[in-house]
């Protein structure tokens, strides 16, 4: 049995520009934190005693006779990837839902390679993690994805990621005292804007404009340069990275109409009327998780003007992708498995001729017409 944790992440500055239609020519940045809520894998090899090859449980629960048959695409492309046509387990539970900003997906696919490299009892260093999570996501899968997340979730930390031309990247931990980097945890206040929507979708829209939108991600790069300024620099007043949050916000929201909408706007100015400096839609844009930079002594009367949304607590965690619980367990030989196949096989021949149908809920022949 083998267990993973991998955290979500809250991009400050600089999104956008980790997409490799724009990295790979004018190269990127970003400065995000990752936080204390987190996505949890885990896998096993399954015994062949079972009807089915594998299973996968997620928001659904997937028997199949065969890993190709799996209709998630990235365990399917993650089994694939590393070569594993054995039978698994693999089940998902997290923290927060996905498909809201926080880099639910990408965390998904770093927590579970990691897992299966677990399995064969081998390991991943943060970069390699990071790298083959965008090769998963960008080329097998073919999304319209970024870098910033699978390497958020595989390094962990308040970091600055530099993406360079030639598709490598750099990881920085921002080196500011733990009390300033408390103080600004203690200004961010997360609202749940109940808006899921496909990440991928949405940035679609976006690859397609940047040719367009080099003034704009021009800005929106500079910004991370101003943004780390403030966050090593103690003296500055905290409000600052919330007004550059603000100015990112209005800089990001003009690339494409699918970035934010009426009702996000309304949230948005309804926090800065009730006392935020500043804040952003998190992720790829058309809804999800709302992040506000509001001092302290405000902060309830923004929750207050924002009760009919979810205020979701979080603090800044440190660590990456990481095994939890490692219990290796000795695989079955490959001669059990074809037995198992060839006895499902014969039994549902059988059922078939003579009325009976399986039923895969209980493992058990039941006669037709009874529950």
């Amino acid at each position: 049995m083998i267990i993973t944790s991998t955290p979500m992440r809250i991009s400050f500055f600089g999104g956008g520009t980790d997409y490799p239609v724009w990295s790979r020519e004018h190269g990127g940045a970003v400065l995000s934190t990752t936080i204390d809520k987190s996505c949890y894998i885990t896998c096993r090899r399954l015994p062949p005693f079972f009807e089915y090859h594998s299973r996968v449980s997620y928001s659904k629960v997937e028997n199949v006779v065969s890993n190709s048959a799996i209709e998630h695409p990235s365990v399917r492309a993650c089994l694939q990837y590393l070569g594993m046509s054995e039978g698994v387990e693999i089940h998902h539970i997290a923290d927060l839902p996905a498909r809201t900003g926080l880099g639910t997906s990408s965390a998904f696919t770093v927590g579970l390679l990691l897992g299966l490299y677990a399995l064969k009892n081998q390991m991943r260093d943060k970069q390699t993690l990071a790298r083959e999570a965008i090769h998963v996501e960008q080329n097998l899968l073919g999304e319209a994805v970024g870098a910033q997340d699978q390497i958020s979730a595989a390094y962990g930390g308040f970091n600055r990621i530099d993406f360079l031309q030639d598709g490598s990247f750099e990881v920085r931990r921002i080196l500011a005292s733990q009390s300033r980097i408390a103080e600004l945890e203690q200004h961010l206040v997360l609202f749940f804007t109940g808006f899921s929507r496909t990440a991928s979708e949405v940035a679609q829209e976006q690859l397609r404009v940047t040719p367009q939108k080099q003034r704009e991600l021009e800005a929106i790069m500079e910004i991370v340069d101003r943004g780390e300024e403030i966050i090593v620099d103690s003296r500055r007043p905290i409000d600052e990275f919330g007004q550059l949050l603000h100015e990112g916000w209005k800089i990001k929201r003009s690339l494409t109409g699918r970035i934010s909408n009426a009702a996000i706007d309304e949230i948005y100015e309804a926090g800065r009327s009730a006392g935020a400096i500043g804040g952003k839609l998190l992720g790829a844009g058309g809804g999800g998780f709302m992040l506000f930079c509001v001092p302290p002594e405000r902060q309830e009367a923004v929750r207050e003007k924002l009760k009919h949304l979810l205020c979701v607590p979080f603090r800044f965690s440190s660590r990456g992708s990481h095994v939890a619980v490692y219990e290796p367990e000795d695989m079955y030989d490959r001669a059990l498995a074809d037995h198992r196949n060839s006895v499902y096989a014969s039994a549902e021949s059988s059922d078939s001729r003579s009325g009976a149908v399986f039923n895969t809920t209980v493992g058990k022949v039941q006669p037709r017409g009874r529950s």
